[in-house]
């Protein structure tokens, strides 16, 4: 059992979370897109949100979509893993890890949606 604490526990996560970044940004096309996205969004988020908790919301719904994005590449990476041959189970794994990742973008356009028409109507 790794008995790591303090400090070096903190340095050792920094790294398994930075190395889990570079293996999205590297091996998922969809991350790539996403964080593009993301990227560009965020000033429209400042732009766009009248007050904090808007600018939080429509945030807070594109990271969300970014950690949805990463769990479905790591549902697949460990689906993998176990095997490569056709079982049901993994393809309900896959499907489901795609399902939330829609509904994560569904969430991104209901909350822009709502916020932006609010907007065009005040």
């Amino acid at each position: 059992m790794n008995d790591v604490k303090g400090i070096k526990r903190i340095v050792n996560a920094t790294r398994y979370s930075w190395q889990g970044f570079k293996a999205a940004w590297r091996g998922e096309e969809a991350f790539r897109q996403e964080l593009l996205l993301v990227l560009v969004m965020i000033p429209v988020a400042i732009w766009l949100g009248t007050n904090a908790v808007e600018r939080s919301l429509l945030i807070g719904c594109l990271l969300l979509l970014l950690i949805v994005e990463m769990l479905n590449s790591a549902v697949e990476a460990v689906t993998d893993r176990v095997g490569t041959e056709r079982h049901e189970l993994s393809g309900k794994a896959k499907d489901m890890g795609s399902a939330a990742v829609l509904l994560a973008l569904i969430n991104v356009a209901v909350v822009w949606g709502l916020i932006a028409y609010q907007r065009c109507i005040a």
